[in-house]
């Protein structure tokens, strides 16, 4: 079956005062423009079109909210019924908002994103639910479009792409696509917070990334590197990015823009940040202190 709310196709913006500040030309990839506002609708219009192909009568994920958000949504609209499994005041309210205003079940468990996935594993064989987080590969295939379009709006391979890390996923999917259409990858630049459990970018939030072995080859294989980011550094970025180029993302999405500062890029080179969830996602974060 053919599954949309109108995915894909997201700007690509040029970052000019953030290029001339750095030296490097930098081009931001705005998934915050999806249906739901992050990149996940990519990939979850595929997993949750194919889980009805199957038969299935359900589908079920794990989340930190924007997995939520386009689960529920995709299944709303495909008219099966979807369980949402999140950790205890892990998830921003605007996502959990998201997924209950389109009818999903949300059910909260103590712990982390691991106890949490742990759970949705369990639900979906006891409901035999289709589980639409990253290990089904439908959700990979879907995201790496990404890939396809930043190839298609550059008119060339970036030489390097730098973009958040939590679980993994998306820095797989965006190995997959490169290599697919491209036969080679930019230099990756995962990058992820230092307090993984509980740092504020709430979106990567995740202490045990699923794809660490993918992703860690992925970027070996491309040269490129993991930068480990600090809360301050994360915020910093996050700030910048609506001061300097006007683009309002959630605390986790800036996290590439980030990993600019960590001497991962060199002058001249064109590098793309991928932007992945809109600022509407956690407006709690505008309460930090310097917010």
């Amino acid at each position: 079956m053919t599954l949309t709310l109108g995915e894909g196709r997201t700007p690509l913006l040029a970052a000019e005062r953030m290029s001339a500040r750095l030296g490097v030309e930098i081009w931001l990839k705005w998934e915050g423009a999806n249906p739901t506002g992050s990149f996940k609708d990519r990939g979850m219009a595929l997993a949750v079109a194919r889980a009805v192909e199957r038969g299935a009568r359900g589908v079920v994920c794990a989340s930190t909210g924007n997995t939520a958000a386009s689960a529920a949504a995709y299944a709303a609209r495909a008219g099966i019924e979807a369980a949402i499994v999140v950790a205890e005041g892990a998830v921003a309210g605007p996502k959990l908002a998201q997924a209950v205003a389109v009818g999903a079940r949300v059910v909260e468990v103590p712990g982390t994103f691991g106890d949490a996935y742990e759970a949705s594993i369990a639900l979906g064989e006891k409901e035999g639910f289709v589980v639409v987080n990253s290990i089904n590969d439908d959700r990979i295939e879907g995201q790496k479009t990404a890939a396809f379009e930043i190839l298609e709006q550059l008119g060339a391979c970036p030489d390097a792409l730098l973009l958040p890390y939590g679980g993994g996923g998306n820095t797989k999917a965006y190995a997959r696509g490169f290599e697919e259409a491209a036969g080679r990858l930019p230099r990756l630049h995962p990058a992820q917070a230092q307090e993984r459990r509980d740092t504020f970018a709430s979106a990567i939030r995740i202490v045990e990334p699923v794809h660490r072995a993918e992703v860690e080859d992925a970027v070996s294989r491309s040269g490129g590197a993991v930068v480990t980011l600090g809360e301050d550094e994360l915020a910093a970025a996050w700030r910048r990015l609506g001061r300097e180029e006007g683009v309002f993302c959630e605390p986790a999405s800036a996290a590439g823009a980030a990993a600019l500062d960590h001497g991962v890029v060199r002058p001249g080179e064109r590098v793309v940040c991928v932007v992945t969830g809109h600022g509407l996602k956690d407006t709690d974060a505008l309460r930090r202190p310097g917010s």
